[in-house]
Order: C-alpha cells, then structure tokens, then sequence
C-alpha cells in the first residue's frame, strides 16, 4: 500500500507540474485520481491500486483488542461504555454517520479503466476479480447500515446526475452484488494458483455465503415489517448460501484445524503468528514487525480486562460435556466460583473465559504470570466488567505482550467454521436439513471438542432457549454458532438479521453471580460504588446508567438514519423508517 500511495502522489505531482505550463487549466485530471495516460498501462498498475481496497477488511489495528471486542457491540461482551445503538441512543447525524461513498467509487474508477490496461489476460482478470469483489464488499456494508442506497457502478463526478436520484431499492443492490462476486468467483484464481494475501475464488465463495445467509435470514424474519422486502421471503438466498457453502466444503480444500489436544486446539487457533499452512483459514492478514505492520491486542487480553467481559447470557449457552444445556444437565456445578461455571462445559468455554490458573504470560518458555481472579477491582481500560474476563485470542507469549506495537498473532477473515455453520443455519431455515448434513457441519465442530452430536429427532426442550417460538435445530444451529464464533465479531449482524431485540430490549447485560460467590471477599472494592450487582448477586455494570434496560426502536434501529446533510443536497434520497 505504502508503494501504492507514493505512486499516486507521484502521478498527482505530475499532474500538477503539467497543468502548470498549460492555458486549459479546466482539462486536468481531479487531482484525486490517476490520469489514464500515465497509469492504466499494465497489470502490475492494476494491482498497485488494488492493494489500497484491502484495508476494507475488518482486522487488529490500533490500540484495543483487534476483531475479539468487536462483539462490544452485542449481547456477548459488555464494554465499559454501553453501545449506544442497541441502547436506542442514536440521532440523526449533520453528515457522515457511514454514509460515505469515497471507497466505493474508487472501485468504480478502478474498474473503469481496466480497459486500457495490456498484458497478461490472467493477470488483468485476476484483478478485475478482485474489483468486483471489493465492490460486493463495500456495497453489502452499505446496504446493512441504511438498506436501500443509490447503486453505481461507475465512477461519478461533481456534476453527475446520479447524485441526485433516489435509491435502489435493497433486492436490486443486492442482486447487483451477487453479480460482482460470480464475476469475482469466474476471474479469480483457484486457491492453490492465487498470490498468497491476494483473494481468490474460495474467499469470493466465503462472502457470497456470508451474504446471502444474511440476506435469505434478514428478509425471512423482518417480513411484514418496515424493513423487509415486499414480494420476498429469502427462500432464493438462503439456497444460494447453502449452495455456495457447500461448494467449498466439496471441493475438500479445507478442515477444521485440529492439535488432538481438546484442552487447547480451539484456543490456540487464534494465537498463531503464521497461519500459511493452516487447513481450516480460508484468508488472513500477516503482521511482520520488520514491515510496521503490527497490533496491540496482546497489550490488552491476556494482561488486563480491557474494560469489558464476557456476558452471562454468552457463558450460560455452552452446553454441558453430556451434550444438555445447563437447565436440563445433572453435571452444571452452579456459581460458586469461575471453576464451578466452568467444569464439565464445552471446553470452548474455558478456552473462551479466563479461569484461575491458566497462563497470562510465558517467557523464555517458562510460565511466570497465571490468570487469578478478574481484574474487577481495576479502573480504566486494565477493569475487567463483568467477572468473566475474555481470554480468546490474547497470547500469553511474553515477546507478543511486552511492548506496544509489536503484536504479530495473525487475524483471522474467513475460516472454514464458519462456511459449516452458514450451510447447517441456510438449510434449517429452508427445512431442508437431514442428519448428514449435521454430521458433515455442526457435528464436525463437536467433534473437535469431544462434544456429543447433535442429533436432528432427539432434541431436549431447553426452558432457556432464546427463540422458543422457533424449532429446536434452529435453537441449537443459532447456539452452535454463538459459540464457535464468539468474540469473532459476528453476533451483532447475526441480532440484526434474526430481528432479535426481545433478547435485549428492555433488559440488560448481566455478569458473574458476585454475591455468594468465593470471589465475595476477595476485593477491596465497595458493592453500589466500585462494583453494581443486582438482587440476585449478579454483576450489573448498567444498573445506573440503564436503569430500564436497553431501549432499542424495533421500529427505527434496525438500519442507520441518513444524514440530514445528505437528504438537504438530495430530497430524493428519502429517511429511513423511524428516524423520519
């Protein structure tokens, strides 16, 4: 990107200096782009501005815990500061609030000098492909924040019309969408042809599922509402997510990556530094300390609570080691302590949560730092908030954690657990699921936990299932997937798509049982000041600041407001439902 960067300033500069000994000073090129005679000449051109569309990918960056506190924004983790839009906090902003179009028509002004471009045809469609793909990317973020958005699929200008004009409605830019990716998945190349950290055709097949499970679930269950689509029940994406799902796990490039060791296989799947060979990553970013390219999260999650932890509502949905949820099984131990939660669980759990003895920090090879009780008693961004401190992803390496700036445990984009999870939920959803398919996917994961299967005619009713008014294999897919993804970042859109406010809306995020528990008289802390519990004994970091609980709109929050910058400049454009 740095090479890419100096090269577009070293086009501008050109540029400039040339308009400089010309009288048509209005024939120059924006001075935001590249002029075609100087650039769009070979594929290596194509491929230097493409590497500026890859910082579209969510990764580690900046001072926090990378992709594992993205979930700060649901009901998994619970930041030191509520989110304000599942708290029904938002208004609508003077300009920006996401609605920004500078990525996409970059792609667009890519793409639309491709033409010019000679040279290997490979080469050129390899790129072309990725074109396609980005713009699938970027569009499918725009349509989750405000639905309907304008489609372009060229470059505009200052004075083109198409800025004035309503929106597409969602399904169009959605199909629009899917046609990107199936000429993304035709130009790219096979996995085992690409250029290694470039996308090929099984990330383009990852996306196309990702998307159309949520599109099929998004139109499924806000059917009749304001944000769902007339005419449209998502039957035709919820085939083409099993599809597309199932096309990668045919072509047998991948398996879910296993040491043999149950105790630590799942966790240390997120604490590698190199993952080129692992069998179950489909794509990944590198950081390399030589390159500048690095992060903090090892600053963060093994050494501190980061000012967030773990939900109650997260740790209650790990089934017991006898296959039963905590509500049915004679093996739950209660809440006495962490260990007691914790024994006889799915041991993602405990690979998931800090329990007392398990590392913080290793140096030299030798074990100097054990994980004792939460940082509760801490202040600022070392607190832990909820008694259960997140331990997934933080490596206890010492030469990861004893600076800043020098993480380098690789981030995970796309896994094959996930392409699992998506063709196991899709074929649910269109009640077309059998016990093979269970075994090729959720069992799969199962089993590399020691987990019992789960089994399609013999599924015990859960008196805590969070969808009661759904089937039970929903129930079970929906909590699979919870589990195995936790703290990856996925379980807002999941909310979103599912319309599932009744699990927050008016409630509020609760932690570990303090009171009663052997952690009680372990702090010097005072309980109403340094840490809120409710009647129960529960940890309640939002007593006071949501004393009712969350107050998301079902009938507004469900998408973003437009700008009322935007709707001055273009009427057209129109508000979404609620924020009118």
């Amino acid at each position: 990107m740095k090479k890419l960067r100096t090269y577009i300033s070293l086009a501008i500069a050109f540029i400039v200096v040339m308009s400089a000994c010309t009288e048509d000073f209005l024939d120059r090129y924006p001075l935001d782009e590249i002029a075609p005679q100087t650039f769009w000449k070979t594929p290596n051109d194509l491929k230097l501005y493409a590497n500026s569309f890859y910082g579209a990918f969510p990764v580690h960056s900046g001072w926090n815990g990378g992709i594992f506190w993205f979930d700060n924004n649901s009901d998994n983790l619970i930041p030191g500061t509520y989110n304000s839009r599942l708290a029904g906090n938002w208004t609508i902003p003077a300009s920006g609030g996401g609605w920004d179009w500078g990525n996409i028509r970059s792609v667009n002004y890519f793409l639309d000098n491709v033409s010019t471009v000679e040279g290997d045809q490979t080469l050129i469609d390899n790129y072309v492909g990725e074109g396609h793909f980005f713009r699938a990317l970027l569009y499918f973020g725009m349509v989750q924040k405000f639905g309907d958005v304008p489609y372009y699929s060229k470059p505009l200008s200052t004075d083109s019309e198409g800025l004035y004009e309503a929106r597409t409605p969602r399904k169009a830019v959605v199909d629009s969408i899917l046609t990107d990716l199936d000429i993304a998945i035709t130009k790219l190349p096979a996995v085992d042809k690409a250029e290694a950290f470039r996308v090929n055709k099984d990330v383009a097949l990852a996306l196309k599922a990702r998307i159309c499970l949520f599109e099929g679930t998004w139109e499924k269950y806000h059917a009749g509402t304001d944000y769902g689509v007339s005419g449209s029940d998502g039957t035709s994406y919820l085939k083409l997510a099993a599809e597309a799902a199932k096309k990668i796990i045919d072509e047998g490039h991948y398996s879910l990556y296993n040491t043999g060791n149950v105790d630590d296989t799942y966790y240390t799947l997120f604490n590698q530094v190199d993952l080129s060979g692992n069998s179950e990553v489909i794509f990944w970013k590198k950081y390399d300390v030589d390159l500048g390219v690095t992060h903090n999260v090892h600053r963060y999650i093994p050494r501190i609570g980061g000012n967030t932890g773990l939900s109650k509502s997260l740790v209650d949905s790990y089934l017991d080691t006898d296959g039963n949820p905590i509500s049915l099984s004679n093996l739950y131990q209660g809440e006495g302590s962490l260990e007691a939660v914790a024994a006889d669980r799915d041991p993602r759990l405990s690979q998931t949560l800090y329990l007392p003895g398990a590392a913080k920090e290793i140096k030299n090879g030798e074990l100097t730092t054990v994980f004792e009780k939460p940082d509760l008693e801490k202040t600022g961004s070392a607190r832990n908030t909820s008694g259960f401190q997140l331990r997934k992803g933080g490596s206890p390496d010492f030469e990861q954690q004893k600076a800043g700036d020098i993480g380098t445990t690789a981030a995970i984009i796309y896994r094959y657990a996930e392409i699992l999870l998506i063709y196991a939920e899709a074929k649910a959803e269109l009640e077309t699921l059998t016990q093979t398919d269970l075994d090729l996917t959720v069992n799969q994961l199962r089993d590399r936990v020691n987990m019992p299967h789960l089994q399609l005619n013999n599924i015990a009713t859960d008196s805590n299932w969070q969808f009661p008014e759904l089937s039970p294999i929903i129930n079970e897919i929906r909590r699979e997937r919870r589990v195995e993804l936790a703290c990856e970042g996925f379980r807002f859109d999941d909310l979103m798509r599912w319309r599932a406010h009744e699990l927050f809306v008016g409630k509020r995020l609760k932690g570990f049982k303090f009171i009663g528990s052997n952690l009680e008289n372990e702090y010097n802390i005072v309980i109403g000041e340094t840490l809120l519990v409710d009647g129960d004994g529960y940890i309640d970091p939002y007593l006071k600041v949501l004393p009712s609980g969350y107050h998301f709109n079902p009938e507004r929050d469900y998408l973003m407001p437009i700008p009322t910058n935007e709707l001055t400049l273009n009427p057209d454009l129109g508000q979404n439902p609620g924020w009118e």
